[in-house]
Order: structure tokens, then C-alpha cells, then sequence
């Protein structure tokens, strides 16, 4: 059985010339659990204004916004918690000051990961989504040209991908979020890839776990394969990530690519899923 979820089934087929994947999530496990980081930092800097709210309240509040910015540059995050200490009253630091706080948190927590990484002790396997090698190596036999792109800094972007075996399938075409933050976004990626390829709408496949990367997929007109990977069990979907990715316009949800390869078949044919048979899993 296809573990595939069709949400459009008159999505154009076939066309694709270049694929756009997302870092962490879609392809990357190594910051798996950066919202357990993120939302309690965030909780905590609004408790500090002295706000009546409980923290039942506040958490849903950061959540909602955390994850509705998922896909952006981090620094849009903190900014938004910026407003909200403003709102609450507080004295709101600059949002980069928020952001290094973040980070040094999330280092704290996969520093070991890293570090085994680079020492050998893990492989890339043991931190990437199940199946990425072989869909990269897939996409990349069958012609496609492959893009990625992260809300995550660059320098960190670029450290990770070569850490996971990653790199040889985008080349130069790997980008991350920068200190000018305003000179980075998806879809300023999307827009130039399209531009530069002279590249219609349907001729883009996208991969990814996030609202945005979805949404803007979708809105430059191509595909959008929506990753609702459960990053902590490795296997199956995650269904709060599965609900907000299809309401940002997901063509298809799966939760891995331990199906890649009906799943490529499917998307590069005009062969129904159902006349393919399943990859062991």
C-alpha cells in the first residue's frame, strides 16, 4: 500500500525540469525538535512582561505564530515575538539578539549530533528524512536540476548538507537565510530560478515541510509535495504538520520517501499511482 496522499488528482504531470526542497524537516533531521527550543524561550521572554495570561495561553499564542512563519528566515520569528513583548507591555530587544539567544539554545541541544557526524560515529542516514538519498539520486539520474533552500543561516545551511552527504546533489544551488535578511526568501529563490531557467509554472516540482515553501510553490504555479514527516519516530505522518500543510495548498502529503520511487514514477509519467507497484519499505 502507498503511504501517498493525492489531494489534487488533475495536478499536472511529467513537465518538471527543477525540484526545490526545503532543509530541515524535508531532508534534514539534525534540528529535529527546534520548536521544544524555540516556543519555551519564546514563553518565557512574554511571562517576563508580567502578563496576566497563563501559560496554557501564551504557548498557544507562540505556537500559532512559530509555526505559521515556518518556512522564513528565523529572524522573522523573533521579530514577531518582538511585538508581542511590545504588546505585553515589556521592553523589546532587537530581534538578532533574540534570534542568537535561539540559536545557542539549539546548538546546546545538537551539538552531539554534529559532533558525531563529523566524527563518524553517525551516519547520514541515522539524520536525514528516510529514503532522501535516494529520491536526490532518483531526481538527479532522471535530469531534474535540484535547488534548496532554508530559513536556516547559510553558513549552518552549508555545514549541515555536507555533514549529511548532501551537497553533491545541489552543487551551487544551496541557499540560506542571511544577515541582510531582506535579500532572502523562498520566494525570491522561486522567482529567480524561474526567470533564470525561463521556466514555466508546471515545470516546478517543490518538497517541503513547512507552510511557506508550500504556499509559494503553489503560487508560482508548480507542484507542491508536502513532507509531513514525523521527525521524532522517523516513520509515518505527522498529522498537526499534514493539517497545516494542506490549508497552505498541498498537492500531495507523504510522511517519508520510503516510497520515492512510485512516488517519482507518478510525477514524471502520466501513469497512475495505483498501476505502480510499492518500494519495500
Amino acid at each position: 500500500m502507498h503511504d501517498i496522499e493525492i489531494l489534487r488528482p488533475d495536478l499536472p504531470r511529467g513537465h518538471f525540469r527543477f525540484v526545490l526542497f526545503d532543509f530541515d524537516g524535508t531532508l534534514s533531521l539534525i534540528r529535529e525538535g527546534w520548536p521544544q527550543v524555540m516556543i519555551p524561550m519564546m514563553v518565557d521572554l512574554l511571562r517576563e512582561t508580567g502578563t496576566s495570561e497563563d501559560d496554557v495561553t501564551l504557548r498557544a499564542q507562540v505556537e500559532e505564530f512559530v509555526m505559521r512563519l515556518n518556512g522564513k528566515q528565523t529572524i522573522y520569528q523573533m521579530m514577531q515575538l518582538g511585538e508581542e513583548v511590545k504588546k505585553r507591555g515589556g521592553q523589546a530587544l532587537d530581534p538578532l539578539a533574540y534570534k542568537h539567544r535561539y540559536h545557542d539554545l539549539l546548538m546546546a541541544r545538537i551539538e552531539g549530533r554534529i559532533g558525531a557526524l563529523a566524527a563518524g560515529q553517525a551516519t547520514p542516514e541515522d539524520w536525514t528524512v528516510p529514503g532522501s538519498h535516494a529520491l536526490l539520486k532518483n531526481l538527479r539520474s532522471r535530469g531534474l536540476t535540484l535547488y534548496l533552500a532554508s530559513g536556516t543561516d547559510l553558513p549552518f545551511v552549508r555545514r549541515e548538507a555536507e555533514l549529511l552527504g548532501l551537497t553533491e546533489y545541489f552543487g551551487p544551488h544551496i541557499y540560506g537565510a542571511l544577515d541582510d535578511y531582506q535579500n532572502f526568501s523562498k520566494k525570491m529563490v522561486i522567482e529567480r530560478l524561474l526567470e533564470d531557467n525561463n521556466l514555466r509554472g508546471e515545470e516546478l516540482l517543490g518538497f517541503g515541510d513547512g507552510f511557506v515553501e508550500i504556499e509559494e510553490v503553489r503560487r508560482a504555479g508548480g507542484v507542491a509535495v508536502a513532507v509531513a514527516s514525523d521527525e521524532a519516530n522517523r516513520r509515518g505522518i505527522h498529522a498537526w504538520k499534514r493539517a497545516r500543510l494542506i490549508r497552505a495548498g498541498a498537492d500531495i502529503v507523504i510522511g517519508d520517501y520510503r516510497q520515492q520511487e512510485p512516488l517519482v514514477d507518478y510525477l514524471l509519467t502520466d501513469f497512475p499511482l495505483a498501476a505502480k507497484p510499492s518500494s519495500p519499505g
